[in-house]
């Protein structure tokens, strides 16, 4: 069988004993790699009710069956466990460097249970793995532990890290591959911290066998080539991700001022893909196989704000530390993205609660007494910087923000949780479902709280790629919630499969389903359908539904926060709001949950999942 390395690491910190453990080619199939086989294990060998910050919580490092090839977009992969953000299912996806050289080096995945009593980093180095003493980088932020790491091991190491948010255990922290890459969501670099292992370096020398190169050829070169006839391809390459900003103010999809206003054309000429590529860009990156190249490098020369050559903020960024809080300056978001790159944190999560607390303050919620005299006024930056100080090393205020707008609003009470614009306690990414309803739909089922990378929900609804072939219509009507549920349900399971793949979403919306099907079968030696490969995407969704489930979850979760819920008067989205109730009770029938929005032993028992069954419906 090719694709895979045919064997896992299971890491135990707390008795340092490292051992091989192999995959059985059925559960493969079922559950392909990446989130999907993580939830996987996690359901056979770990306890759902598990804290967050116990050392019997797995963090878990999952690669897919196209990693170490070099088909487009195949660089990524996912960090999974129970995050302590949300208190259910936790996921991040990454990109960059890394997950090549593990595949490269004989792994397909690292499990690590239990935590260490002192600092330590995982070597792997192809068959030599071992645990090092890590206290020399413990304090040190994530650029500084990437140099020192790449110095002392040598050559060709790439290296995963946190920084002092993951210590200091920030329910945000993020895990950084190289300085560029984050896995930024659901708090995994917290869980990492937890258990004091502040690095993954890995090298690796081997191939990785494809079972049938010619079809893979032929493959590889179709996506090659749509790549570049792709304008929206183009369009990632030239402006990045930011260049949504420019389109999302036209139909209303960019939040502003903390969710309450319609979008600011002011703050559109200043902070979109344009402007930065005009005034700060200094080169293009790339993850590893990736034809689009998307990430940007920027430098903030002169001024208060000045920014090293390094990583420039994405349009999620430049939304939550700009239009959100009302900032118009650039360099100024730069200077956030650097911060938060550095200490390891979530932009999306972090500067989404600092806009929470910036209505509380100006609701009367939080006085300068609450805030270490800080006045928390619309648009300062200068305030927000010290602000991400205080975050990471969980000083004064900045404790009470360290564990994200839902635990913040219970804490400060009265009203405040209307303020909090989150779904199971994830703060909604910069993509507004009065605007697209498809995706308020997906917000509030999405396994790891509100997400639009959870599924292909954006791309189909924007009218940005057409998959006809899974029965997707061409043209959707966006603020609209008829219709919506079919494609939804269609979107979710395409997604989730991507993210058991762990092929890039950006890279897939030029690759046409046959595609990735034959370089899946190319490389593996199956003969999956296009039928088999939804068929698990379906499955994997159950099953993470099912384990948070167990984790406590049910239809009373499924919901949108009052502030998505309330129409704004004006933009693009003025007077729209997303029907969920109605689209929920035709979505439930779709996917096949019950009323308490558990997926029917019916169900289950059709998609294959017997373990499940017995544990949602053992007293049944």
């Amino acid at each position: 069988m090719g694709g895979y390395a045919g064997k896992f690491l299971h890491v135990d910190l707390k008795s340092r004993q490292i051992e091989h453990f192999n995959v059985p080619e059925e559960l493969l199939h079922k559950f392909i790699g990446g989130s999907g086989l993580a939830a996987a294990l996690f359901l056979d060998r770990f306890e759902p009710a598990v804290e967050p910050f116990s050392p019997e919580n797995p963090l878990m490092v999952m690669t897919g069956p196209l990693t170490g090839t070099n088909f487009p977009g195949t660089s990524r992969f996912t960090i999974c466990g129970k995050s302590p953000l949300t208190n259910i299912w936790g996921e991040a996806a990454i990109g960059g460097n890394f997950s090549p050289k593990l595949k490269m080096a004989g792994y397909d995945g690292v499990v690590f249970v239990g935590a260490s009593d002192t600092p330590v980093a995982l070597v792997i180095d192809d068959d030599q793995v071992e645990l090092q003493h890590a206290e020399h980088l413990w304090g040190k932020d994530t650029y500084e532990t990437t140099d020192i790491l790449k110095r002392d091991l040598g050559n060709g190491f790439k290296v995963l890290c946190i920084g002092q948010a993951g210590e200091n255990q920030v329910l945000y922290a993020a895990i950084v591959n190289d300085k560029a890459h984050f896995a930024g969501r659901t708090g995994m670099g917290a869980v990492m911290g937890s258990k004091k292992l502040k690095a993954i370096a890995v090298r690796g020398t081997k191939k990785i066998p494809v079972q049938d190169p010619q079809a893979y050829r032929r493959a590889f070169k179709s996506v090659i080539k749509s790549s570049k006839e792709s304008v929206l391809a183009q369009s990632f390459h030239e402006l990045g991700t930011n260049a949504g900003i420019e389109f999302g103010m036209m139909t209303g999809n960019v939040p502003s001022r903390n969710w309450t206003e319609e979008p600011n054309w002011d703050l559109s000429e200043k902070l979109g893909g344009s402007t930065l590529t005009e005034k700060y860009l200094v080169g293009t990156h790339t993850c590893s196989y990736c034809p689009i190249s998307c990430k940007r490098v920027v430098k903030v020369e002169e001024g208060p704000y000045q920014v090293e050559e390094g990583p420039g903020p994405e349009y999620e960024t430049c939304a939550t530390f700009g239009t959100l809080i009302l900032n118009n300056n650039l360099a100024a978001i730069a200077k956030a993205n650097e911060m938060c790159n550095r200490y390891g944190m979530d932009t999306i999560s972090c500067g989404s609660t600092i806009a929470f607390t910036m209505e509380c303050y100006e609701r009367g919620l939080l006085t300068p007494q609450d805030t270490d005299g800080l006045k928390l006024e619309w648009g300062d930056m200068d305030v927000v910087l010290s602000m991400l100080d205080k975050i990471a090393h969980r000083q004064g205020f900045g404790n009470l923000l360290a564990d994200g707008s839902r635990k913040a609003a219970e804490k400060i009470g009265n009203n405040a949780f209307e303020f909090a614009v989150q779904v199971k306690g994830l703060e909604a990414p910069a993509h507004d479902p009065r605007a697209y309803h498809g995706m308020g739909l997906a917000y509030a089922y999405s396994n790891r709280g509100a997400c639009h990378m959870q599924h292909s929900v954006m791309s189909i609804e924007h009218g940005m790629v057409t998959r006809t072939e899974f029965g997707l219509q061409e043209d959707y009507e966006a603020q609209t919630s008829e219709g919506k549920t079919a494609m939804v349900f269609t979107c979710e399971n395409y997604g989730t499969l991507m993210n058991a793949l762990c092929q890039c979403h950006f890279v897939n919306y030029v690759t046409a389903p046959k595609d990735l099907l034959d370089a899946m079968n190319a490389i593996t030696g199956w003969s999956f359908t296009i039928e088999d490969l939804m068929a698990s995407g379906e499955r994997i969704w159950l099953l993470k539904r099912g384990l948070n489930n167990l984790m406590g979850i049910s239809d009373a979760d499924d919901v949108l926060p009052k502030r998505i819920l309330t129409p704004l008067p004006n933009g693009g989205a003025a007077g729209s709001v997303p029907d969920i109730i109605e689209m929920k009770k035709e979505y439930k029938e779709v996917r096949g949950l019950n009323e308490k929005g558990f997926p029917t032993k019916q169900k289950l028992e059709e998609m294959g999942l017997d373990n499940l069954v017995h544990k949602l419906y053992s007293n049944s």
